[in-house]
């Protein structure tokens, strides 16, 4: 079974990504691989930290690998969080701190659409492709549910009546941006198996 890296310590990514991409590959994270460095996220978009991190492996390493970045993009904050999502209470990383900050920002505003955007960067050899997959939603103005992780308390997705934490791991993994991005992956690796 072939095995790829996923460039990520978040083990709610870890188990989403493996849920999934199914039994066709094995899927190690940066753990599996001895790697406990903080690879940092410099750039200024979601395209740029995704590759950094998935150069960073392949340079260090040697393995083919992917890495994912995802924001939530707010129309009334002009696209904030945006590429600082997981860390726009500070830098810690702080999941609580994230989302409160983000309730206060938006007490008293009306537009509450917004977006979950994740983009994925595959490395192989010497190649590198990108994924995207988007999900549009709305924030809502009270924290439901106690799945997921991040923002999903708060954030409704289109055409639900239910946030990603009030959905189980199956439900939201169907529709949710990195479950778009990641089917996309998932198909062009098993293609591109199929063909060589």
């Amino acid at each position: 079974m072939r095995k790829i890296v996923f460039a990520t310590n978040n083990k709610h990514k870890l188990e989403e990504i493996r849920a999934i991409l199914g039994d066709e590959f094995t899927i190690l994270g940066l753990g599996d691989i001895g790697c406990n460095e903080d690879i940092p996220e410099i750039a200024d978009t979601l395209e740029g930290n995704a590759a950094i991190k998935a150069k960073f492996v392949k340079e260090h390493y040697g393995y083919d690998c992917f890495a994912d970045d995802t924001g939530l993009e707010v129309d009334a904050l002009n696209g904030a969080p945006g590429v600082y999502s997981a860390r726009y209470a500070g830098p810690a990383h702080d999941s609580a701190a994230n989302v409160a900050l983000l309730m206060r920002n938006m007490e008293g505003v009306t537009d509450r659409k917004a977006r979950f955007r994740t983009v994925i960067a595959l490395i192989e050899g010497n190649d590198i492709v990108e994924m995207e997959g988007t999900v549009e939603g709305v924030i809502i103005d009270e924290l439901r549910g106690s799945n997921g992780f991040g923002y999903d308390p708060v954030f409704m997705p289109e055409g639900y009546d239910v946030t990603f934490a009030e959905m189980d791991a199956a439900e939201k993994n169907r529709i949710s941006h990195r479950g778009r991005a990641t089917e996309k992956l998932r198909k062009y690796l098993t293609e591109k198996n199929i063909s060589s």
